[in-house]
C-alpha cells in the first residue's frame, strides 16, 4: 500500500489524505471565499430511501427509488405505469414519510434507534463505495477536505441535526477526513425550516424553497465573512426543475452582487454540466461531452 493511503474493505478507491496538500481558495488573499452548496440525494450519495405511492382503489403501497420517482413523478395519477396511483403528502404516513424524522418512544431512544436518513447511510456504507457515491461526491470530498464553507440544501424534511448525524457516519467510516465546515443546512421540507424560509402556509414547492435557502446562505456568507467582490458561490443539484429555479435565483443574486461569481452544476448519473450564471445569460464552462473527469476545484 502506498504510504499515507488507506483502504477499507468496502472502498472501491484508495484515498490519499496525507499526501494531498490542502488548497486555499484562489481568491483567499483578496478576501474572497468559495462556498459550496450541495443537494444530497443522487448528487452526493445514492441512498435507498423509498418514496411511497398508493393505488387509488385498493390503497396498495408501491415503493419507488428516488431515481424512479424523478423519472415518473409528473405522470403519477395521470398516465403510464402509475396512472392508477396517487401521492399522499402526510408527513407521518404518506409518500415521503421515510424522508422525515420519526418520534421515538423512550424504549427506542434507550435502544439507540436511529433516524431513517442515518440508517440509510449506514446501509449504503455496507456496499462498495462505487455503488453509493454519486456524481458530486468528489466535489463534496474536496470541499470538506479543504474546509470550504459547505451548505447542504436538500428536499428532505429531517431536522438539521439528523443530516449532521448522517454525514458523521461517512466520517466514522473513513470516507471523509473530518466533518464538513458547515455554513448552513436546509432540509427544506422540515416544517421549522419552511417557516424560517418564509413559507408559513406550507404552499411552496421544493424548488422554490431551495431558491430561498440559496439566497439565505449567500446573505449569511456576506454577513459572516464580510462583503467581497471575490466571493464565489456554486450549487450542485441533480433535478432539472430545481436547477432551472436555482439558476433563476442565482441570476437575481448576480444582479444584486454583480462582482461576485455564481455557478450551477447539474449532475447526471455519470457526468455533469457546469455553468456560470451571468446577469442575462448562463455560460457553459464544462460538460460531460467535453470531459468526464472530475474537476475537483469545481469553482474555487
Amino acid at each position: 500500500m502506498i504510504k499515507g493511503s488507506r483502504k477499507n474493505k468496502n472502498l472501491g478507491q484508495l484515498t490519499f489524505d496525507m499526501l494531498i496538500p490542502k488548497e486555499t481558495d484562489r481568491n483567499f488573499h483578496l478576501g474572497g471565499r468559495s462556498f459550496y452548496f450541495f443537494d444530497f440525494d443522487d448528487n452526493v450519495a445514492f441512498l435507498s430511501t423509498p418514496i411511497m405511492i398508493f393505488h387509488k382503489k385498493t390503497g396498495l403501497e408501491v415503493a419507488l427509488s428516488s431515481g424512479e420517482f424523478a423519472h415518473e413523478n409528473k405522470n403519477i395519477g395521470i398516465s403510464g405505469p402509475y396512472a392508477d396511483y396517487f401521492m399522499d403528502f402526510n408527513d407521518a404516513n404518506g409518500s415521503f414519510r421515510h424522508f422525515r424524522d420519526k418520534e421515538f418512544n423512550s424504549l427506542e431512544i434507550k435502544e439507540g434507534k436511529k433516524q431513517g436518513f442515518v440508517e440509510d447511510i449506514i446501509k449504503a456504507l455496507a456496499e462498495l463505495d462505487t455503488h453509493w457515491k454519486a456524481p458530486s461526491w468528489e466535489y463534496f470530498y474536496h470541499a470538506t477536505y479543504n474546509q470550504r464553507p459547505v451548505s447542504l440544501i436538500t428536499a428532505r424534511g429531517h431536522h438539521p441535526s439528523t443530516i449532521i448525524e448522517g454525514v458523521n457516519q461517512l466520517v466514522r467510516a473513513g470516507h471523509l477526513p473530518h466533518a464538513p465546515n458547515y455554513h448552513s443546512i436546509y432540509p427544506v421540507s422540515n416544517p421549522e425550516v419552511r417557516k424560517n424560509l418564509g413559507d408559513i402556509h406550507f404552499k411552496q414547492s421544493v424548488a422554490e424553497l431551495k431558491k430561498h435557502a440559496i439566497r439565505a446562505s449567500v446573505e449569511k456568507a456576506i454577513e459572516q465573512y464580510g462583503y467581497s467582490p471575490f466571493h464565489r458561490f456554486g450549487m450542485s443539484d441533480d433535478d432539472h426543475k430545481n436547477v432551472e429555479l436555482i439558476t433563476e435565483e442565482m441570476r437575481d443574486l448576480k444582479r444584486k452582487y454583480p462582482e461576485m461569481s455564481f455557478f450551477v452544476i447539474e449532475t447526471f448519473k455519470d457526468s455533469f454540466s457546469k455553468r456560470e450564471v451571468l446577469m442575462h445569460e448562463t455560460r457553459e464552462i464544462i460538460s460531460a461531452k467535453e470531459s468526464t473527469k472530475p474537476q475537483l476545484s469545481l469553482f474555487d
